[in-house]
């Protein structure tokens, strides 16, 4: 009821804010007919200023500390409202608390991509995001400025303008400090340092101090961020024709294990496999340096021949040993040989490749 209000307001005679939120910048001291008895105590806390407008004018801003409203200390309204003159009734002013702590993890962003011109990549478009900080540098700008007449005034009111300045201002001096993408990491603190410097005017016109700016990244679109990364991978793998190898064997091992669809699903692993087999031999083929000479080719020179010379297993001999020990008497046309392929020992004389190492050989002697 309007008696009970006006009854509190003649019993207040302590002007203080008790700060229960963490985003409010200016606070309106709400009482009756905004009416604050002569001699009553003004507490202003730490990181608060009072600030008294009388009549749309700031009168008096008062630091953190307490006070008693009288002559000595409101010398500007003493003389507004005649109090120098022995006039000690309450008097109508408006009192605003205004925060001077600093606001912290303060967020901007990019609402949309910025496009600069790449040395490295040509045009592209890039996003950024980051923190700030501030504090109440002017209060009476701040009032006058910004919050005007309203009872509860928060960051949130101009957070959303500021942020707006630091993109414009950060588009600007990237744009100018010509840095390739690739580079930008290694300078946020420089380039951060000279946004700071831009936007520092534009905040002070509000009565705010800029205290922080932080870049915390600046990223490319998904699509190139993804090329880059094969980029990356290429760079990695080093030597392909190696990687392509090993990619191949373990396919082929991965084929071979598939049995989930039958003799189908086998055909279509064999055939993989024999197509990536080529494609490894190629690849080892083409590994080959110009010039190199090929492996020999197989003939009867490169034949080798174990032989049972007195009851032992003697060899491997190459034809021409096996010539040696023929012309030698040792070694005859019922003297047993084997070779690789060879399903088991038998004569000299059975086994075609011998025939002409053998035909200088005199034949085994007739029993007596």
């Amino acid at each position: 009821m309007d008696w009970i209000k006006k009854l509190k307001g003649e019993l207040i005679d302590i002007v203080e804010w008790l700060d229960d939120s963490r985003d409010t910048l200016v606070y309106r001291f709400e009482r009756l007919n905004n009416e604050i008895k002569y001699g009553a105590k003004l507490i202003v806390r730490e990181s608060q200023v009072a600030v008294f407008v009388d009549q749309g004018k700031i009168a008096d801003v008062f630091k953190p500390g307490m006070y008693t409203l009288d002559t000595k200390n409101l010398p500007i309204l003493s003389t507004i409202l005649g109090w120098k003159y022995g006039f000690e009734s309450p008097f109508k002013c408006e009192v605003y608390f205004v925060n001077t702590r600093q606001f912290t993890d303060l967020k901007w962003g990019t609402a949309n991509p910025i496009m600069l011109r790449d040395a490295e990549f040509g045009p592209m478009r890039l996003r950024a995001y980051g923190t700030y900080a501030f504090k109440v540098g002017d209060a009476g700008t701040l009032v006058k400025e910004v919050a005007g007449t309203s009872g509860r005034f928060t960051a949130d009111g101009i957070t959303e303008q500021l942020r707006n300045f630091i993109v414009t201002c950060f588009s600007d001096a990237l744009g100018e400090s010509k840095v390739p993408a690739l580079d930008l990491a290694a300078r946020y603190q420089e380039i951060g340092g000279e946004i700071a410097g831009r936007i520092r005017p534009t905040f002070s016109q509000y009565g705010l101090e800029l205290t922080a700016f932080l870049i915390e990244n600046v990223s490319l679109p998904p699509e190139v961020e993804a090329a880059l990364d094969k980029r990356t991978s290429m760079g990695v793998l080093g030597d392909l024709n190696k990687f392509t190898q090993f990619q191949t064997a373990t396919a082929i091992g991965d084929a071979a294990k598939n049995n989930a669809n039958g003799g189908m699903a086998q055909g279509m692993g064999l055939g993989a496999g024999f197509a990536m087999a080529q494609q490894m031999a190629n690849s080892v083929g083409g590994a080959m340096q110009p010039g190199a000479a090929p492996p020999p080719m197989p003939g009867t020179a490169a034949a080798k021949f174990f032989v049972a010379l007195d009851g032992q297993q003697a060899g491997p001999f190459d034809l021409s040993t096996i010539g040696e020990l023929a012309r030698s008497g040792r070694l005859t046309g019922e003297t047993l040989v084997w070779k690789q392929g060879m399903p088991a020992w038998a004569a000299a004389s059975s086994v075609a490749e011998l025939g002409g190492t053998l035909g200088g050989s005199p034949p085994p002697l007739p029993p007596r």
